[in-house]
């Protein structure tokens, strides 16, 4: 006997990167920011006083929206903040879809979007991406309730750009969300779409530009009624009193989120050069990862590679999936994470 829906019975959950204890692990597999947050947050965390802790946070982050605002140009009324970008998916999931509604999305993405659609016992439409990771056309014309676009696209890096998801999102008939977690290291974003279309929704993150992944912060930007929808959904106190203090101060210093991400683009382009002159194919990626497929005739699979880095302290993110089995995704790190990679996959016989 089982005391669960049919749905939730059913279905696989999320199955989040491995987060080793070890210090000595090069960690290259869940896309963090290799470099710290800003001083400014650091200060205010140390800062925190009881009286703090003891009340309610403000429900609807007042503080948070009122400077991402002035930063993004944008009203406050036109952000809503989150448990994480994750949170906010699912709260938009369960407002525009929910059970028996479609949503759909090319693939292969940000395999949470899957897992929702379970949650909400939703029907789900995925769509291969082009060859060339370029935007399908039977994107534009699935009837959903709710399309997920990751640009950057996680896990391949590549990014559609604005003009097209303009034009997607006015061949749409629902909701078009822009999940923008990586966009602090890209060239483009697509801001200018929220004042353009009714229906788009932007989400962002704090965890991989801001170096703030432990913290659990995220906020959508769309228009006063998509966002005042999305209010209703929401739990009334859905992000703690320091999260919202410190995500505040950390917006606040855009200095240091672009002198980090900088650091990070250069290094993505280095390390993407070494890959590809070995061999591997590695498509132009505008987030801080990379995703390798390996070189033709190695004598190793992806997934043996992953192994064998695993057991000389390096992870990198190897995930079962068709599309994606002869590939490995890694996440930028620090000059001399990046090297220590390098030196391990030349130990395990890939000729770097």
């Amino acid at each position: 006997m089982s005391y669960f829906r049919e749905n939730i019975e059913r279905m696989v959950g999320y199955v989040p990167g491995e987060q080793p204890t070890d210090p000595k692990v090069v960690k290259l597999n869940t896309n963090e920011n290799p470099y710290p947050p800003s001083e400014r947050v650091l200060a205010t965390l140390a800062s925190v006083n009881a009286e703090q802790l003891r009340r309610y946070p403000d429900p609807t982050a007042v503080m948070f929206r009122e400077t991402a605002a002035n930063v993004l140009g944008f009203s406050p009324e036109q952000i809503i903040c989150g448990n994480g970008s994750d949170e906010l998916l699912n709260i938009a999931t369960r407002a525009f879809v929910g059970p028996q509604g479609l949503m759909a999305y090319p693939v292969p993405t940000y395999s949470l979007y899957r897992t929702l659609a379970h949650i909400e016992d939703a029907g789900f439409v995925e769509i291969p991406f082009g060859p060339d990771w370029s935007l399908p056309e039977e994107l534009y014309s699935t009837g959903a309730k709710l399309t997920l676009l990751c640009n950057p696209n996680a896990p391949s890096g590549t990014m559609i750009e604005t003009d097209e998801v303009s034009h997607l999102a006015k061949k749409l008939d629902g909701v078009l969300i822009m999940d923008e977690a990586y966009v602090d290291f890209a060239d483009n974003n697509c801001l200018e779409l929220v004042d353009k279309h009714k229906n788009v929704l932007i989400l962002r993150t704090l965890s991989k530009g801001y170096s703030l992944a432990g913290l659990r912060f995220g906020y959508g930007i769309g228009n006063r009624k998509l966002i005042a929808g999305l209010n209703k959904v929401k739990d009334s106190y859905n992000c703690d009193a320091l999260s919202v203090l410190l995500a505040t101060e950390a917006i606040s210093d855009q200095e240091v989120m672009r002198e980090n991400a900088r650091k990070v683009r250069d290094e993505r382009e280095r390390l993407s050069e070494r890959l590809q002159a070995v061999g591997f194919e590695v498509p132009e990626s505008q987030a801080n990862f990379l995703l390798a497929r390996m070189p033709a005739g190695c004598a190793l699979t992806a997934k043996q590679l992953y192994k064998q880095l695993k057991e000389r302290d390096v992870c990198v993110r190897y995930m079962e999936q068709t599309h994606l089995a002869d590939c490995v995704r890694i996440t930028v790190g620090r000059p001399e994470q990046n090297e220590t990679l390098l030196q391990m996959m030349r130990q395990v016989g890939v000729e770097i």
